[in-house]
């Protein structure tokens, strides 16, 4: 099924001058997906129209994606106005938040400089701090595309999205997801590497007191494992998952898989 198609529609928000977009279905409790800087908010196709069975599923392009509006000033920045954003929806209830990679680190920050934002948070493949050899490989990233474009580094995205296997078994949709990142605003891009070199939000993780569920993949190359260990252990109400066989996109490589992790953690009482 696409699931670009209806019943998800379209809907932006104002926010002062700027906007921030989003594809909406379903009724039922909220659930915001904000997806990673190497995708964009089609990464979660393969779960949104299930979700959206249960869920009133909001699914965010992130500012700089889509039709959002870039947000300048750091990863800050982009937190607060998807805070503000949430705040435009108008939920009649608290949401969930669900942020994979890139969104991950959005949505935590946000979660931390705005207490009450979520009822709940899922971070999928994500984590509070880079060791130095991942912020490493961030400012390498953000200096090829500088220089080259994001046509130079579109094989290493893919090698950080999905393993090596996996491409080999799916050409078709590896083909689709490099058109989609060569899609991504390289200056969005660029900021977003710049602040992800240097994020460290470990001493604040005791203060969010959020029910939270740690997702990564097992094959995750461009968050580890070992850091959403830390991710968990930091956060005072947090349990980890991890995904076997899976790499980055979880949601994109093994739809089902990620479904049954994160469902009852849906359904439970907060």
């Amino acid at each position: 099924m696409d699931n670009n198609r209806p019943p998800f529609r379209t809907e932006s928000r104002s926010l002062g001058p700027h906007r921030i977009s989003a594809r909406v279905a379903g009724d039922g409790p909220p659930l915001v997906l904000c997806h990673s800087l190497l995708a964009d908010d089609s990464s979660f196709d393969r779960i949104a129209a299930p979700l959206s069975e249960t869920h009133r599923v909001v699914i965010l392009s992130l500012p700089g994606f889509g039709a959002s509006s870039p947000a300048d000033g750091g990863l800050e920045a982009v937190a607060d106005r998807v805070a503000e954003g949430l705040k435009a929806f108008a939920f009649d209830q608290k949401p969930t938040v669900m942020g994979n990679g890139y969104g991950g680190f959005v949505t935590l920050l946000a979660a931390l400089r705005h207490p009450g934002l979520a009822e709940r948070l899922i971070l999928a493949d994500c984590g509070a701090c880079f060791s130095e050899s991942g912020r490493a490989a961030f400012r390498n990233m953000s200096t090829a595309a500088r220089e080259k474009g994001l046509d130079a580094i579109a094989d290493v995205a893919m090698r950080r999205l999905f393993s090596a296997a996996y491409q080999q078994a799916n050409p078709g949709l590896v083909a689709e997801r490099r058109q989609r990142f060569l899609a991504v605003n390289p200056d969005t891009f660029q900021q977003a590497c710049a602040a992800l070199a240097t994020l460290d939000l470990r001493d604040q993780l005791p203060t969010l007191r959020v029910p939270t569920l740690v997702l990564v993949g097992g094959e995750d190359e461009a968050t580890p494992p070992a850091m959403s260990r830390e991710l968990a252990a930091g956060l005072p109400d947090a349990r980890l998952a991890v995904l076997p066989g899976c790499a980055h996109v979880p949601q994109l490589q093994a739809p089902e898989q990620f479904l049954a992790a994160i469902r009852p953690f849906l359904t439970e009482q907060v």
